[in-house]
């Protein structure tokens, strides 16, 4: 078998799509990054736009749920097989073309560096390119910080149904409370976290008076 030839193919496979990858991977985070968070604020009831820090940091179930939207991120995905690939592939090519390897050694130190490659690329990945602070999804940046109302009143701890205005369409979705307490039907609430269909949320009027302790601090 002509092994230079195998792994110049596994080098070159791997290195085009992981640059295919990660080009694209990149694109997407831009167009993430520059949607500009106030075009999302929707309050189809007349109030003022919340304190956006309040809103994004506001306390308990919320926080939880946006940090750890991007937790568990797969070990074996897409880029880190193809970064695996490259490594393999290019570490075994010059082991057997330019130093004149036996294929079984080439073979075992081609897969350990294949190995320290998608290690790398995934902690890249895990601790940069998907950070719950850098990787919002789209429903992220437009639920956090909609105003609505709760057609199904929110149990402690339980799961109730927002009502909420977008495009001047009207929505619903599940909620939940930011804080674990119950809401009771028909409250005006505003969304401080949005995970997986579920928006987490907080009264208006709590809103309001954190505000209003803040201006006045």
């Amino acid at each position: 078998m002509n092994w230079p030839a195998v792994f110049l193919g596994c080098f070159v496979v791997g290195f085009v799509l992981s640059a295919l990858s990660f080009a694209m991977s990149a694109i997407d985070l831009h167009f993430h990054l520059n949607v500009p968070f106030i075009h999302h604020l929707h309050l189809p009831y007349g109030h003022p736009a919340p304190n956006l820090a309040h809103v994004v940091h506001g306390g308990g179930h919320a926080g939880h749920g946006l940090h750890g939207a991007h937790d568990g991120v797969p070990v074996i995905n897409f880029p880190t097989m193809m970064a695996f690939l490259a490594w393999f592939g290019g570490t075994g090519y010059l082991l057997t073309s330019q130093f004149g390897w036996w294929a079984i050694p080439a073979l075992t130190l081609a897969t350990a560096a294949g190995l320290a490659g998608a290690a790398i690329v995934f902690w890249v990945m895990a601790r940069v390119l998907w950070s719950p602070e850098e990787n919002m999804q789209g429903a992220d940046y437009q639920m956090v910080g909609v105003l609505g109302r709760l057609s199904n009143p929110i149990r402690e701890a339980g799961t109730g149904e927002l009502i909420y205005s977008h495009g001047g369409t009207r929505h619903s979705c599940g909620a939940r409370s930011a804080d674990g307490h119950a809401i009771q039907k028909g409250a005006e609430v505003v969304v401080t976290a949005y995970d997986r269909g579920i928006a987490y949320v907080k009264r208006w009027d709590e809103m309001g008076e954190g505000d209003m302790r803040n201006a006045n601090s």
